[in-house]
């Protein structure tokens, strides 16, 4: 029997999502579907530690599309890399499109959230044959580098990766601790962080830990620079939606993430005012900014 997704009930959620699993080389990777086979294609990718359940507020707004939003490598439900690998852009674009080839799908449009929506960025840049259109939320593009920082940052990367073997994942007696700990660590209203908590966490004796893999925390071993950037979104030649919250966050300020949006080829930028998980937060809002885009 298919486990079908809860309905949100503030804001009249109508629809709920079932769970599907595809083989992939890595192994398997889990989401959810609404059941639209035959509408437009819409592969949909979450943000860091985040899962599938991120769409699940969206996905009665989306209800003429066929919506798929899988849980990224490492997340949720999904398989963990092999020992001695590490998380990277580039590895999670190959296991998307793993999953779009498990699906059947050869064409096809792509949603995607923060670090969703830099692994977008990538796969319509480095795909253009394969991507129809793109909504990007919270993110265009990857998080830059200085140039001067290469060293550092790899120095930094190593020693983390190397000390990382020896922690012990944090156990959560019941579900309410881990829920306020998601609500603390990025400002979500309860019924939003349940919602990513019951998808993110593992039973265990003595309560709850954490699904994600522990080496998702660890920093980037290595970064573009902004000028690989620029020539990234330069590279978008799909129609593209780029939806960021007011105020906007630090690491992409305003100017810098206004500057990405204009290099978009067939471009289109719209900013409304909330927080970081504002498709989940505000759906109604977001889907009134995506609908009929993905039909046009």
């Amino acid at each position: 029997m298919r486990r079908r997704w809860p309905r949100w009930r503030n804001d009249g959620w109508t629809c709920a999502m079932h769970e599907f699993a595809v083989r992939t080389p890595l192994g398997a990777i889990a989401g959810l579907r609404n059941g639209r086979e035959g509408a437009p294609r819409v592969l949909a990718l979450h943000g860091w530690l985040d899962n599938a359940a991120s769409f699940v507020p969206l996905a009665p707004y989306l209800d003429d599309v066929d919506l798929v939003a899988i849980d990224l490598p490492g997340h949720g439900r999904s398989a963990h890399l092999p020992p001695g690998a590490d998380y990277s852009f580039a590895g999670a674009l190959n296991t998307v499109l793993d999953a779009a080839d498990a699906l059947g799908w050869d064409r096809f449009a792509l949603l995607g959230h923060s670090m969703g929506a830099g692994i977008a960025s990538l796969i319509a840049a480095a795909c253009p044959q394969r991507i129809e259109r793109g909504v990007f939320i919270e993110a265009l593009g990857a998080l830059a580098e200085d140039v001067d920082r290469t060293v550092s940052r790899m120095r930094e990367a190593v020693a983390a990766t190397r000390a990382l073997p020896g922690k012990r994942l944090r156990v959560f007696p019941t579900l309410e601790p881990a829920i306020r700990a998601r609500m603390q660590a990025n400002q979500l209203s309860e019924p939003v962080a349940r919602l990513l908590v019951e998808r993110g966490v593992d039973a265990v004796e003595g309560g709850y830990v954490w699904s994600s893999d522990p080496r998702l925390t660890l920093p980037t071993m290595t970064r573009m620079t902004e000028a690989q950037i620029a020539d990234l979104v330069r590279g978008i030649e799909c129609p593209a939606r780029v939806i960021f919250a007011d105020p906007a966050q630090t690491y992409l300020p305003d100017p810098l993430r206004r500057a990405r949006a204009a290099l978009l080829p067939q471009g289109e930028l719209i900013v409304l005012a909330g927080g970081h998980h504002l498709h989940m937060e505000q759906p109604r809002q977001v889907a009134a900014a995506i609908t009929g885009f993905f039909h046009a």
